[in-house]
This record gives C-alpha cells, sequence and structure tokens, in this order.
C-alpha cells in the first residue's frame, strides 16, 4: 500500500470490502414534531457496503435500505409513516445511497453522492468522521465510521402536511440523519 497523505491521515486504514455489522449499527433520523420537539427513529433492516481503496478519495459506499423496517417506537406512527401519506412502503419498498466521491473537509471528510427515496434521486453529501480501523476479537478486522446529513422531504415527493391551529405544521420538512457504522472486512 502507498502511503499517501491521506492514509497516513488514518491510523490503522486497510484497503478492502467492507460490510455493515447490523448489530453494532444505527441508521436514524430525527424530524421536527408539532414545532416544539424531535420525534426520532431508526431503520434495522439494510445493506452497507463500502470499499477502501488504495487512495482513500476512491473509495465508495452503497447502501440499501429497508423502509418497512422503520421503528420510532410507535407501531401505529410506524405504520403511518410506511403508508401513502409519507415513504408509501409498498410501491418504494426501499431507498438506496450510492457514493459519487469522496473529499476532505476542514474538519473530516465528505462523500458525495445519491439518494433514492420515494422515487426521486437526489444529491445528499454526508459528513463523515472516520472513527478508526482495527483487528476484533475474532481474528477479524472492523472499520468505524460516523455520518450525518440533513435531508427535505419534500424534494423527494413527500409532501403531506398537516397544518397546526393557530399556524405551523405536526410534522418539519427537514430530516437530520445519522449513521454509525461499524463494519467488517470482507475476506
Amino acid at each position: 500500500m502507498n502511503a499517501t497523505s491521506a492514509t497516513v491521515a488514518i491510523p490503522g486504514y486497510l484497503v478492502g470490502t467492507w460490510k455493515a455489522d447490523p448489530v453494532h449499527c444505527e441508521i436514524a433520523f430525527s424530524v421536527r414534531h408539532l414545532m416544539l420537539s424531535k420525534a426520532r427513529g431508526r431503520f434495522t433492516s439494510y445493506d452497507v457496503t463500502i470499499v477502501t481503496s488504495e487512495d482513500p478519495l476512491g473509495s465508495s459506499v452503497a447502501a440499501t435500505i429497508d423502509l418497512a423496517s422503520i421503528d420510532t417506537g410507535n407501531e401505529p406512527r410506524d405504520n403511518h409513516l410506511r403508508s401513502a401519506d409519507y415513504l408509501e412502503v409498498e410501491k418504494y419498498p426501499t431507498m438506496s445511497y450510492r457514493s459519487t466521491g469522496i473529499r476532505r473537509a476542514d474538519d473530516g471528510w465528505v462523500i458525495d453522492g445519491e439518494l433514492t427515496l420515494h422515487g426521486v434521486t437526489g444529491q445528499v453529501p454526508l459528513a463523515v468522521e472516520v472513527n478508526g480501523f482495527g483487528p476484533d476479537p475474532f481474528g477479524g478486522q472492523r472499520a468505524g465510521f460516523s455520518a450525518t446529513a440533513q435531508i427535505n422531504r419534500r424534494d423527494f415527493g413527500i409532501d403531506s402536511t398537516i397544518l397546526m391551529d393557530g399556524g405551523g405544521v405536526v410534522v418539519g420538512d427537514k430530516v437530520s440523519i445519522s449513521l454509525e457504522i461499524e463494519a467488517v472486512l470482507q475476506k
């Protein structure tokens, strides 16, 4: 492996194909509710593949998320989110993300990519922190990443709006996304 300036900045960096370990990952979101607080949830079924290249800037990420796996801790709300009012999972069962480039940012990395949700594809950058690379107790190698992004649900055709008396909306447009990914190096 050539030690470029980028790899030197990532201790233990390894080249290879990595799969997310669902036991040690979280794909979560939050959105304003009643303009007062945030409703939070996560997706429990997904496939995430990360390919680290000799030069980290040539690496890639691909993810597919089963939208029916949404879990907010409230079954009636989850069912409503799965309905045609929001995610419309019978018509659009998954959302996917595919990186189109990686670049250095002041305090970490940015993965540029395309999110496909509700039949619409849009550019969504992920701000990424590389948490590290290292051995696990089972003889394998692991890598950890944290990432955040924000999307506007209306940009993806999810425009169900319930107005509140006196102004405001029940569910906000801006959705904050956070990912905690622990990935296992594939042999």
